[in-house]
């Protein structure tokens, strides 16, 4: 009980655990794009970042493993790894990698919306297609994930009923892209 008490008054023991604290939420945060960047196929990059994690938290878990006395360091180490949980995937949201292909179901502005969209230089595929209660039109696309937040705004300025579908995707080969081309 005396090292539990010392722990909590040792400036010492406060400024190891922080540090832990902030060592572990970058590491899970990077932890999370290198898992997020491996589904997408970027070897090189995952490589690296699996590497430097690996030797983040071997280095971390020694640090604890050595002093189990200070609670503090077991408690900034969870912190640390729920937190990097959060701030990956901010990060990687905020980068958003990849592609995304989107299926957009209006009731009665398919062709305004397909105009729309081509306008603005996406690449649409109309699809003739019934729902529960008749003809609706099907539109998909395919663009960077970064750029989903505007189609979704265009969509629903024109159709704010539309039924709108994302998936994360991996292209095959590349055709018509409209502005975000893969050749870019």
């Amino acid at each position: 009980m005396g090292n539990f008490l010392e722990a909590l008054t040792s400036p010492q023991a406060w400024l190891g655990a922080l540090a832990i604290f902030a060592v572990r939420v970058v590491s899970i945060a990077m932890d999370t794009l290198r898992f997020m960047l491996t589904i997408r196929g970027n070897k090189t990059i995952s490589w690296i970042l699996g590497f430097i994690q690996s030797t983040v938290y071997v280095v971390i878990i020694g640090v604890i493993l050595t002093n189990m006395e200070n609670v503090l360091n077991i408690v900034a180490y969870s912190a640390g790894f729920a937190t990097g949980n959060l701030v990956g995937m901010w990060i990687e949201q905020k980068l958003a990698f990849g592609f995304s292909h989107i299926s957009i179901v209006s009731k009665q502005q398919g062709f305004a919306l397909a105009e729309a969209l081509r306008m603005g230089d996406y690449a649409v595929t109309e699809i003739p297609a019934r729902g529960r209660d008749g003809i609706v039109y099907l539109l998909n696309l395919t663009t960077r994930r970064k750029m989903v937040p505007e189609v979704e705004k265009l969509v629903r300025s024109i159709d704010p009923e539309a039924f709108i579908t994302t998936e994360d995707i991996t292209p095959v080969r590349a055709g018509y892209w409209g502005r975000d081309s893969l050749r870019q």
